[in-house]
């Protein structure tokens, strides 16, 4: 092996360590801005977090599944109005929210148990009910694939329009 060589692989070990150093040096933490809100709490997951602490059978906690609810579970949950600390709207939006979206529907397939508040079998979900969460879950899938297309979409176009803009003057 020649100087040069040896030269060369100095300085690459030498960049190599250098590099490794910098990587496992703690990082300085960042501090929040002075001016920074406080964020706002989901008024969904406000209403959604009483449900899993006083019923936890019924709405359990991620990254437990989801289970199928009784029909008319709503009727069931406002007695609990006062025991649960929140509004007659703020739960109606946390089970509308709780019964949408695919754990939900993952949940609901035919002649699985429906629970009540407590965790008892309080009927089964039936065969047009499981295709119509098979059919929710197709749709919401459409549609989060649109949402990216469409997020990915935009940020393309500038790049675009860059590549071609300094295409033209080598073309001149």
């Amino acid at each position: 092996m020649g100087f040069e060589q040896l030269a060369g692989l100095r300085d690459r070990l030498r960049a190599e360590k250098e590099q490794a150093k910098a990587e496992s040096a703690p990082r300085p933490k960042r501090k929040a801005a002075p001016q920074a809100k406080p964020r706002e709490q989901d008024p969904a997951v406000a209403a959604i977090w009483p449900l899993q602490k006083h019923f936890p059978l019924a709405f359990p906690v991620n990254p437990a599944p989801k289970v199928p609810l009784k029909e008319g579970i709503f009727k069931d949950a406002e007695q609990h109005l006062e025991l649960l600390g929140i509004t007659r709207e703020q739960l109606k939006l946390g089970i509308s929210t709780w019964c949408r979206g695919a754990r939900y529907w993952a949940s609901m397939v035919e002649d699985a148990p429906r629970l009540d508040l407590n965790g008892q079998p309080a009927g089964v979900v039936t065969a047009a009910q499981a295709l119509h969460a098979k059919q929710q879950a197709g749709r919401q899938r459409s549609q989060d694939r649109r949402n990216r297309a469409k997020a990915k979409a935009p940020a393309a176009a500038p790049v675009a329009e860059a590549t071609e803009a300094a295409a033209e003057p080598a073309a001149q």
